[in-house]
This record gives structure tokens, C-alpha cells and sequence, in this order.
């Protein structure tokens, strides 16, 4: 995986999780990828990875169950989008506002680039 350069790797390796339990790759209450495979698949150390999973259980996103795994909670995808939410508004938001501003963008232009831009990467997904 290509991590960025302006976040720590192990945000970036709980974003990943997020967006398996948002796009549904990983189901709720289900087991999910351990911490030595997942350590594997990305190419980081594994305390890496625990530190992604410590964060992920502290915001209720993902449980240990002891001797068998990590499980996501039933109400994950809640909390995911309630924290990814309040990310996007604090910290892209504002970038993306004054980019619109300096290149003069209604928001009206966005309308048809975003539904295409759903359609073409979520299919199948909400309307």
C-alpha cells in the first residue's frame, strides 16, 4: 500500500478497515483480517497495525474478542460515518470551499460530476 506522506500509517491502515466495513467487504459483527495478515498484506509492522486496531476499538469500531479475533461492532458503520464525518468538515471541507471560491465553482457544476462519479465508482450502492 502507498501510504501519504501528511498522516500517520497506522490512521491511514484504520481508514482502510473504515472502508472495508463501509463498502461492505467486511460484514458487522463479523470477524475481520488479523493483525498479522493485515500487517503482511500492507508491508508495516505489526505494532502498526495494533495501534490502528487500539484506535478503532477506542471509537467502538471494532472489538477483540480474546483468543479468537477482532470483530466489527453491529453498529460500526454508524460510527465510522458519524467519525468520518466530522473529519471531512473540520479538516477537507475547508480546502475544498476555497478551492471553489479562487476557480469560481457553483455548486450547481458539481451536481452532475458527483452523480456520475457515484455511479461509476458505486454501483449498486445508495441512490
Amino acid at each position: 500500500m502507498d501510504f501519504r506522506q501528511n498522516q500517520p500509517i497506522y490512521l491511514q491502515i484504520a481508514e482502510y478497515v473504515c472502508e472495508q466495513i463501509l463498502l461492505e467487504k467486511w460484514k458487522l459483527g463479523e470477524k475481520i483480517i488479523s493483525i498479522r495478515d493485515i500487517a503482511v498484506q500492507m508491508e508495516v509492522n505489526p505494532n502498526t497495525v495494533q495501534r490502528a486496531y487500539d484506535f478503532l476499538q477506542q471509537k467502538e469500531i471494532i472489538t477483540n474478542k480474546r483468543g479468537i479475533g477482532y470483530f466489527t461492532e453491529e453498529d460500526a458503520m454508524t460510527r465510522i460515518r458519524a467519525f468520518r464525518k466530522e473529519q471531512f468538515l473540520e479538516n477537507e471541507l475547508p480546502t475544498l470551499f476555497r478551492n471553489l471560491y479562487l476557480l469560481d465553482i457553483s455548486l450547481d457544476e458539481l451536481k452532475e460530476p458527483y452523480a456520475s462519479f457515484v455511479k461509476t465508482h458505486f454501483k449498486n450502492k445508495r441512490p
